[in-house]
């Protein structure tokens, strides 16, 4: 049966239709946010998925370019990969999704978005969102929902709910926040150091949306929710657990995680699970789950030293950073770089310089965003975590700590007229224990000061991490949390920023939600670290951007000239242009209202290019010296090209102060000579003088 909801939401009409398409999903709903359309299924499969140890969630964000009236660009018109954004996009609605699912589930669920139709004023991640978990929600799959998301800016000082794009292009913050009805249970923003307590009071801003809407979505599930299928339970048997302990004592678990050094930790487990496949190998039942019942022993293990005996693995303090290190310059040729290291995690950034002609095209459903002139990469290869296995390209993770890396840095960088290149920089991995992201922050901020980007503040990255008992009110939040902690406990909360505010925020946790004060405390530790960084670490390694870039890195020059004459600068087809371009060997851009930027790496190149520019864009005048050289000789005198694409002519009469019978007598092909304009001749040429050149003279 078809039915159809709806509820005002930021001034506009949220509409859920049910039953109306999709029929065959295990939960389908049609959301229409404005004049945006979005269709979100949910689907599982009957069985549990063999030897597999995790949920296997997928989520996809499908953007279709007929949904702003496009057809995909270049030579397949067919979508085809995922662009960044809609991988960003999945991931910012499986985070908050994940934890709600049974954690003893292990049948594929596919949770799908297609996007159909976009209004500017009505972002389609935000129906795709609520769709999501709708869809969920209303179906058999077994889910602990339903959940929320709110979108937030702030402009002016004022908080706008599920901002427009063109609102978006004018906020000092854009703010996600998906809440359950209890909890927060994802936050991810980009900020222009918005004051710590600011962002408080925007997070819960969206909490309490996200409750509204949460009432909404309990009127369909009541009328038209299906009940949850039973499944196959894939729960490692207490029996097994009690049979470990014989074997393995919780004390002798605790000796085998308690070390700072990876490998180490590593090595312990390695040989407790031989010690358990032993003692197992008549139970064939018990070895098909050992590593995952080893893995649940660890993380009981590792809980409960932090929780209730205040002991992290590795020895440190609950608010103690893992030694610091940072350096400049370690990669020579390059236009910057620079490594950071926390423990064992370490992060070389290279910073490459380019003109503003190499920004990055985005071909997308944002009309705003069309280029991008910072791009931000990130690499995180095997033989970091000491694996094995081919690189196959970024993969979600990669991409989404890119973004992240990016979404921080950007409001601190220098405007293009302030610094008119497109930059980018590249984080390497070369070893990770946990905070990867953060360091890679960390090590682009200072190799961006290396490669002499005058960006406005240094940003420093840290997360922290939590540890939960049985109630609200039992926990633990841990500084600069490693891999193993990450693992076991309960929350990974990114923060960057610089002295005066946060930059970036994104949050992950494996449980359902989080209270008020374990945010804000969560927040005010990544402050306290984030100062500590900045100040003791790496200002003391580069305390301010380079005052020009280094000497491999091209240099712009800019000037403005006649809009009027930049037909004449790009010349017929592009003659002109191209012929500066390979004379000089420059790159030369030009905007449509006459901005020209001249790139290169040869200094007096550059300067012959302006010259020549200025002198092709410039209103000829009697009296102004130019130099050129001889491209043709006729009876009546020699036609000289003085720029590229500009000749004039020397008449006979005008070459000598003596007379002469054949301009032979005097000029050659391809002779460089000094003239001085003499206005325009009868023909509207350019006539020049070579006899009436002032001996002491400077040219035009």
């Amino acid at each position: 049966m078809y039915k159809s909801y709806s509820m005002e939401l930021a001034g506009r009409t949220l509409t859920v239709d049910i039953g109306r398409v999709g029929k065959q999903a295990n939960g389908c709903a049609l959301m229409h946010y404005g004049e945006t359309t979005v269709l979100s299924t949910a689907t599982a499969s009957d069985k549990p998925r063999e030897g597999i140890d995790f949920f296997p969630l997928s989520v996809e964000y499908e953007e279709k370019m007929y949904a702003v009236g496009k057809i995909p660009g270049g030579f397949n018109k067919r979508e085809g990969k995922a662009s960044e954004h809609s991988v960003l996009t999945s991931r910012v609605i499986d985070r908050p999704m994940r934890p709600l699912f049974p954690k003893d589930y292990r049948n594929d669920v596919t949770l799908n978005n297609l996007v159909m139709s976009v209004d500017p004023d009505c972002n389609p991640e935000i129906p795709a969102m609520l769709g999501s978990a709708i869809s969920t929600s209303i179906s058999d799959i077994p889910f602990d929902g339903p959940c929320a998301t709110t979108q937030l800016g702030l402009i002016d000082g004022e908080f706008v709910v599920n901002p427009t794009l063109a609102q978006k292009e004018v906020s000092d913050l854009q703010l996600t926040v998906a809440s359950t009805r209890e909890k927060v249970i994802m936050i991810e923003a980009g900020a222009n150091e918005v004051p710590e307590d600011k962002m408080i009071e925007a997070i819960f801003k969206c909490d309490e949306v996200n409750k509204e809407i949460i009432k909404f979505i309990d009127t369909i599930v009541a009328e038209v929710g299906k009940p949850k299928h039973t499944y196959e339970s894939c729960a490692v048997p207490e029996e097994l657990f009690a049979a470990m302990k014989e074997i393995v004592t919780p004390a002798e678990m605790e000796v085998a995680v308690f070390t700072d050094e990876k490998q180490v930790r590593e090595e312990n487990i390695r040989q407790i699970k031989t010690k358990l496949t032993e003692a197992f190998a008549d139970k064939e039942e018990w070895l098909a789950v050992l590593d995952e019942a080893v893995y649940q022993y660890q993380k009981k293990t590792v809980r409960k030293m932090i929780l209730k005996d205040h002991k992290r693995p590795d020895g440190r303090q609950i608010t103690e950073i893992r030694k610091l290190a940072a350096e400049t310059d370690i990669i020579p040729r390059v236009h910057g770089s620079a490594m950071f290291t926390r423990g064992q995690t370490q992060i070389c950034t290279i910073t490459t310089l380019a003109p503003l002609s190499e920004a990055q095209r985005v071909d997308g459903l944002d009309a705003f965003e069309t280029k991008k002139r910072y791009m931000h990469h990130y690499n995180f290869p095997s033989y970091s975590v000491g694996e094995t296995k081919p690189s196959r390209g970024p993969g979600r993770r990669e991409i989404g700590h890119g973004a992240l890396a990016e979404r921080a840095l950007v409001p601190v960088l220098p405007s293009e007229a302030e610094f008119p290149y497109a930059i980018r920089t590249v984080s390497e991995t070369f070893e990770s224990n946990g905070s990867t992201s953060q360091a890679s922050i960390c090590a682009s901020t200072m190799s961006l000061m290396a490669a002499g980007v005058p960006i406005k503040k240094p940003v420093a990255g840290i997360s922290t991490g939590l540890v939960t008992g049985d109630t609200d009110d039992d926990y633990l939040v841990l500084t600069d949390i490693q891999g193993l902690e990450d693992f076991f406990g309960d929350m990974d909360f990114k923060v960057a920023g610089t002295h005066d505010g946060i930059t970036a925020i994104q949050m992950d946790i494996k449980i359902h939600g989080l209270t008020r004060p374990i945010i804000e405390e969560a927040i005010a530790k990544t402050k306290e670290a984030r100062e500590f960084i900045l100040t003791e670490v790496m200002e003391k390694c580069i305390a301010e951007p380079r005052k020009e870039v280094g000497p491999l890195a091209p240099k712009i020059v800019q000037l403005m000239i006649d809009p009027a004459k930049i037909g004449d600068v790009v010349g017929q087809r592009g003659k002109t242009i191209n012929t500066l371009i390979e004379m000089y060997d420059v790159k030369i851009d030009i905007t449509d209202d006459g901005a020209v930027s001249v790139c290169g790496t040869d200094a007096e190149n550059m300067d012959k290019a302006v010259a020549a520019i200025k002198i092709i864009s410039t209103d000829f005048e009697a009296g102004q010296i130019f130099t050129g050289k001889v491209v043709s000789i006729k009876d009546f005198g020699a036609f000289l090209e003085f720029a590229p694409g500009k000749e004039g002519m020397v008449h006979i009469s005008k070459i000598a102060k003596e007379r002469i019978n054949k301009v032979e007598d005097v000029l050659s092909m391809g002779q460089i000579v000094k003239v001085i304009c003499m206005g325009k001749d009868k023909m509207g040429r350019i006539s020049f003088s070579m006899k009436d050149v002032p001996e002491e003279t400077t040219e035009a």
